[in-house]
């Protein structure tokens, strides 16, 4: 059965225009993030139950209670971590091992949280890595601004490349019956050349805050660092279950965030903190922020625009022999999307009609695959596209420096040429190679 035809309804111009509205109020910062997805939140529902297409029990259930319960829990893992002394202990090292290199420290700190993203979630790497670079460079006499934005971007392509890096490569595996192994090794060659080329991009686009020489202290001593070993091995020993239930997680079939809080629950046990404190670790602005986020983009869902977008977008690969053609639009429409909307939901209404094009005897399989490459992209394009990059820009606000800061200007003067060359990569490469992705 053909996909139902659908047009642009007065629902849909009413989520667009509360979207619309609230993404320029947050972009020009005219104010503050967390106001604007709350209030965009509640004009959201009360416009969608006057028109009859939200309801209240509709935006709970949009909120993605996975991504707020796991940001929470690392964030109070994070906080037990912190007095311990690990984050120091692990800033001197970096900083000795980059010998005053500003441009080989971004590299190192890139390749890193890339590495680790393949195998953990890219939020989970970024609020660990965040206030470990602020710690780094700090030591070393350094703007922490491009670092902070290499390692979300560069965690964002990492964590592209494997079945469990990425929320929407789990919802398309679990679809489309593709496997861990298959995934990245489909993915893996793409990413490794975005990853060459974007990191390549971000030392010319930052050549002027990384020409400064690094200062570092040879009276720095590592081992000095630590504070507290008993307490960090129990806190290593809570993170370390956390981290293999991470990779097995799926076959458990276990939520990332109830992994994450297995591995709390067990630190609690363990160190017994002042709950008090732990509390005051959580970042609650970014969890609101996207809580209402969640809300706005599950109204404009609701009115069918996210359903309307990828049904035309889907369209053309219904006309034969325009299969390759078909999959590069949905590439670059799927991330131009996930840059200004959370990729989840563009995946949830993407899922169903990529499924519905099998029965018309269409090969579905490289459309599964351009999916993959356009969400996991397509989030480095603005500082909201992608929860690593709200946690970065929160950090930079928190650290006190007025030249770290990420403002939404800045992150779109960097973040969209990143994201548009690393689509161009990827798209030749797509193309050159089609036929191994049918």
């Amino acid at each position: 059965m053909a996909p139902v035809e659908l047009s642009l309804s007065a629902d849909m111009a009413a989520a667009a225009a509360v979207l619309v509205v609230s993404y320029i109020l947050i972009f020009t910062e005219a104010m503050h993030r967390t106001s604007v997805a709350i209030i965009g939140s509640v004009v959201m529902i009360m416009i969608g139950m006057s028109m009859g297409f939200y309801t209240q029990e509709a935006a709970i259930t949009a909120i993605d209670g996975n991504t707020l319960l796991l940001l929470a829990g690392m964030m109070m893992m994070v906080g037990m971590l912190r007095p311990t002394g690990a984050f120091e202990y692990t800033a001197i090292r970096m900083a000795k091992l980059a010998r005053g290199d500003a441009r080989l420290l971004l590299i190192y700190i890139s390749l890193a949280v890339s590495l680790i993203s393949m195998v953990l979630d890219n939020v989970t790497t970024v609020i660990i890595f965040a206030p470990l670079t602020i710690l780094i460079t700090r030591i070393l006499k350094l703007n922490p601004m491009p670092y902070l934005m290499a390692e979300a971007i560069l965690s964002n392509i990492g964590g592209a490349s494997t079945l469990v890096g990425d929320p929407p490569n789990l919802m398309i595996g679990s679809v489309s019956g593709i496997d861990f192994t298959s995934f990245l090794l489909h993915m893996g060659p793409i990413i490794l050349l975005t990853w060459v080329a974007t990191i390549g991009l971000l030392l010319l686009l930052f050549r002027h805050q990384l020409g400064q020489s690094a200062q570092q202290s040879i009276d720095l001593d590592e081992n000095k660092a630590i504070t507290d070993s008993t307490e960090l091995w129990k806190i290593l020993m809570s993170l370390g279950l956390i981290v293999t239930l991470f990779f097995i997680h799926h076959h458990l079939h276990l939520y990332p965030a109830f992994a994450a809080f297995i591995g709390l629950a067990l630190a609690l046990v363990l160190i017994q903190p002042k709950i008090d404190a732990l509390f005051g670790e959580v970042n609650w602005s970014v969890l609101l922020f996207f809580a209402g986020l969640f809300i706005i983009v599950g109204g404009v869902e609701a009115s069918g625009l996210l359903h309307l977008v990828g049904q035309e977008l889907a369209v053309v690969a219904q006309q034969p022999g325009k299969l390759l053609m078909a999959s590069l639009i949905l590439m670059w429409g799927a991330a131009v999307l996930s840059a200004a909307v959370d990729n989840i939901p563009f995946t949830v209404a993407m899922i169903p009609i990529i499924v519905s094009l099998e029965s018309h005897g269409i090969n579905i399989t490289p459309l599964w695959w351009a999916l993959a490459i356009g969400v996991g992209l397509g989030g480095n394009g603005t500082h909201i596209g992608a929860t690593a990059n709200l946690i970065v820009v929160a950090e930079s606000e928190k650290c006190g420096l007025p030249e770290a800061r990420i403002t939404p200007i800045m992150w779109l003067r960097i973040g969209l040429p990143a994201m548009f060359s690393s689509l161009i990569v990827a798209s030749v490469f797509y193309a050159v190679f089609f036929e191994f992705f049918l």
